[in-house]
């Protein structure tokens, strides 16, 4: 299986709520590495609002959505735990748990009302909360001479390159943190620079997590 590079989860964990037809739908969402994570989020969510109409919820643990599962927890079946799961899925999150909380107001909302509920209480509080985009990058140091470091920091201006640490010594030591595609580009490129006469140590791997904005996440 290819190695995945990037991919989109919440930014922290939060809230959100909304008021249907009187309806309370109180969105909890935690990000959550696996499944033991996910099911004691569950269970805390649901003792917080035991007095509850419904605690449903959905998660999708895993870069390739290796575990899921979703519940309707007594709302008409299809119409709460699938159609969260389905929001979290269409907007590409990853490992992320959501616990949608309703008190009844006493007006129904049918099938398509609740199935639209359960699902724009997800969407907006995943909206709500913010997402991020989680990079892969590796750590890349290398050593340079004093006289080529205005040169260098020139190049890594001119690519909008984040430069982790810079250390000074017998020479500078220069450690940047990479996106993958990046790395044979930019190793050709300092090597041209410096005709040669450089050595590159690659260090971990690593997600780097960079805010997302409104947007079409199908696209990122």
């Amino acid at each position: 299986m290819a190695e995945i590079k990037k991919y989109l989860t919440l930014k922290e964990d939060g809230t959100h709520e909304l008021i249907i037809k009187k309806s309370r739908f109180i969105c909890s969402m935690k990000r959550t590495e696996n499944v033991q994570q996910a099911q004691e989020f569950i269970k805390s969510i649901s003792k917080k609002y035991h007095d509850a109409t419904h605690n449903t919820f959905a998660y999708t643990i895993g870069l390739n959505d290796d575990q899921v599962k979703a519940s309707d927890n007594g709302e008409p079946s299809g119409t709460a735990g699938i159609p969260e799961l389905k929001a979290l899925q269409l907007m590409n999150l990853k490992n992320v748990t959501a616990v949608v909380t309703r008190y009844f107001g006493g007006i129904k909302l049918g099938a398509g009302g609740l199935i639209r509920a359960y699902s724009n209480s997800v969407t907006e509080a995943s909206e709500a909360i913010g997402v991020v985009k989680c990079v892969l990058q590796q750590d890349i140091t290398f050593e340079i001479p004093y006289n080529r470091v205005d040169e260098i920091n020139h190049y890594f201006k001119k690519n909008n390159t984040f430069v982790a640490k810079q250390e000074y010594g017998t020479q500078v030591t220069i450690t940047l943190s990479l996106d993958m595609d990046q790395i044979e580009g930019f190793k050709n490129d300092l090597t041209n620079l410096l005709a040669g006469k450089i050595a590159f140590n690659d260090g971990e791997k690593h997600f780097n997590e960079i805010p997302v904005s409104k947007m079409n996440y199908r696209e990122q």
